[in-house]
């Protein structure tokens, strides 16, 4: 499985390290280009009065913070996936001992790659900006604009990481059951089924690594998003430090934070039963809100101001420390209840999910339609959550509350990600298990650990979803203050056509990712289908199937595939601005943020 899963990213990593460098050079030669390349200082944008660093400056830092965020993303994905390969077979050999000491392994390495990813992020943010310090001086507006690459590089390659990785173990997943399962009869990760180590390797680079680069994406971008903004705002003006850094302060706080909380679930309190697994998942998503909370009063009350300025669209706005406090709290609180929203829609104990198994009793069209019907309905309720928390943040703080807000919401990223990465190790144990022939009761323990991780899995995708929906508003503000638009006029033809345009993109991504998988499922199925009729003595158990050839399969597939639709998000903004302009782009950009969250 490691070894499956290493060659796997290192193949991926190859072909999403030269898209990186080339679009490195376009974002160099489109920001150097803005003043012809000149090396003189300019005017600053907000202060004409002082001299700030050439555009060429800029261009050059920026490039090097979206390399920094790109490669941090990769990493942090790698490290995720080695350390969930450890814990795989560990945990296997744990549940010998029970459910209780099984639950703490395949949690604590859940933990370690929350951890390793919350301080990976901020320690490379802290030493890029102090770097940085060195040439920019007291021009911080240049500084914390050419930050913003770093997000970019995070989000960029976090895009790859989802898309590639979820093409490969869906494909393998569908692969494995579709003949194994259902045509074959034979138990799910049962080793004579040529599909099962790409299904379980699949695991690790969908569920673990792309995990990882897609919540890191979303930490760097809400970080940056926060300081480019503060950059503008009083924070700057002044040079204030400690509270310009402020986002960074509430994100190292939240990892002392999530310390905290996960010893309530290793040390204070042991799982002994198998039903109080999700409670103990559970209550650490309430333990690390309420000490979040009581942080973030403290911390906000230490390091900013008793009243600043905030920029809002060309002016600035009063602000106090208690209401930017206030903002974070209340992106907090929104990512608790996405948690728990989604909790209840994807959990075995509550009446969806059994409404779902119900309508199976008339065969899989009702399955499907009850499932889809589902899935549509969980929209609602977290999409009040983010709507209150956009509107509470900005009346309080404008746009710098809403990124507040994400970093809020992202503040326990440690304890979402050690819940989420839980259910996948958790998984792939329970495949050792089976194909290692260890005894029955031990499948069981790790299909309890599992089927509680399945619920868990959904709730980190929640975070992911909610917060980097505030912060592509967040984004967006930034975006719009920094290109001179006024005001986005939906009743203006060019904006209206670039909102209608722009909410139709996520649907051709989903359609593209969609075909992506069905082709590869297809080749695996007809791929395990050969071998069940030609390899004699494959059913009975005597002969090795051919394992390589399906990962094979899954690899060549999701490389292949996940090129277009990441060209596709990456290049419609540069092609719209360059031939639609600015307002039209505004408008894309607001239709693929309102309908992308929906989806």
């Amino acid at each position: 499985l490691s070894a499956g899963a290493t060659s796997f990213l290192f193949t991926e990593y190859r072909y999403v390290g030269a898209f990186m460098v080339a679009f490195a050079v376009l974002i160099f030669v489109f920001l150097a280009s803005v003043e012809g390349f000149s090396t003189e200082s300019r005017a600053c944008s907000y202060d004409s009065s002082k001299l700030c660093k050439p555009a060429l400056a800029t261009a050059v830092f920026s490039t090097v913070s979206f390399l920094l965020g790109a490669v941090t993303s990769l990493f942090s994905g790698f490290l995720g996936m080695r350390i969930a390969t450890y814990a795989n077979a560990r945990t296997t050999l744990e549940a010998r001992r029970g459910v209780g000491k099984a639950f703490i392994i395949a949690f604590r390495s859940g933990a370690v790659m929350g951890f390793l990813l919350a301080a990976n992020g901020l320690l490379v943010l802290y030493i890029a900006i102090n770097a940085f310090k060195l040439y920019y001086g007291d021009d911080w507006e240049g500084l914390f604009e050419a930050i913003t690459g770093y997000g970019l590089g995070g989000s960029s390659m976090a895009l790859f990481g989802r898309v590639g990785g979820g093409i490969y173990t869906k494909a393998a997943d569908v692969g494995a059951d579709l003949v194994g399962k259902v045509e074959r009869n034979i138990p799910e990760d049962d080793p004579r089924n040529p599909a099962v180590i790409a299904d379980n390797v699949g695991d690790n680079v969908g569920d673990i690594a792309g995990m990882g680069s897609d919540l890191f994406g979303s930490y760097a971008e809400s970080s940056c998003a926060a300081l480019v903004v503060a950059s503008i705002s009083s924070f700057g003006i002044n040079h204030d430090l400690t509270a310009m850094l402020y986002p960074l302060v509430v994100s190292s706080v939240g990892i002392l934070v999530c310390l905290i909380t996960t010893l309530f679930a290793t040390d204070f309190s042991e799982v002994k039963a198998v039903d109080e697994i999700e409670p103990a998942l559970k209550r650490q998503l309430i333990i690390s809100t309420v000490l979040m909370a009581v942080a973030i009063a403290v911390v906000s009350f230490v390091a900013l101001p008793s009243s600043f300025t905030i920029f809002n669209f060309g002016v600035q706005k009063e602000v106090s420390w208690w209401e930017l406090a206030l903002c974070v709290g209340v992106g907090l609180v929104a990512g608790l209840v996405i948690g728990f929203v989604t909790e209840y829609y994807t959990s075995n104990a509550y009446s969806p999910v059994r409404d779902v198994a119900d309508s199976c009793r008339t065969g899989a069209a009702t399955n499907v339609i009850f499932g889809l019907a589902l899935g549509y309905k969980s929209v609602i309720v977290p999409i009040f959550a983010i709507a209150v928390s956009i509107f509470v943040s900005f009346s309080f703080a404008a746009m710098y509350g809403i990124a507040m807000a994400a970093l809020g919401m992202l503040s326990t990223i440690a304890t979402g990600l050690a819940i989420d990465a839980y259910g996948p190790i958790s998984d792939n144990a329970g495949g050792i298990a089976e194909m290692a022939g260890m005894s029955h009761r031990i499948r069981e323990t790790t299909d309890a650990l599992d089927a509680a991780g399945n619920t868990t899995a959904a709730i980190g995708k929640g975070f992911a979803i909610g917060s980097a929906a505030l912060v592509s508003l967040a984004l967006f503000g930034a975006f719009v203050s920094r290109a001179d638009v006024s005001s986005v006029d939906v009743l203006t033809p060019k904006v209206f056509i670039g909102l209608i345009v722009g909410a139709m993109l996520p649907y051709w991504f989903s359609a593209m990712t969609m075909k992506s998988v069905g082709s590869a499922a297809l080749k695996m199925v007809e791929e395990v289908r050969r071998q069940f009729n030609t390899i004699p003595g494959l059913i009975e158990g005597t002969a090795k199937p051919d394992y390589a050839t399906c990962v094979k399969i899954s690899t060549d597939a999701s490389i292949r595939e996940m090129i277009p639709p990441g060209a596709l998000v990456m290049l419609t903004p540069l092609v719209v601005g360059i031939f639609f302009g600015v307002e039209t782009l505004s408008g894309v950009l607001a239709g693929a943020l309102v309908s992308g969250v929906q989806v």
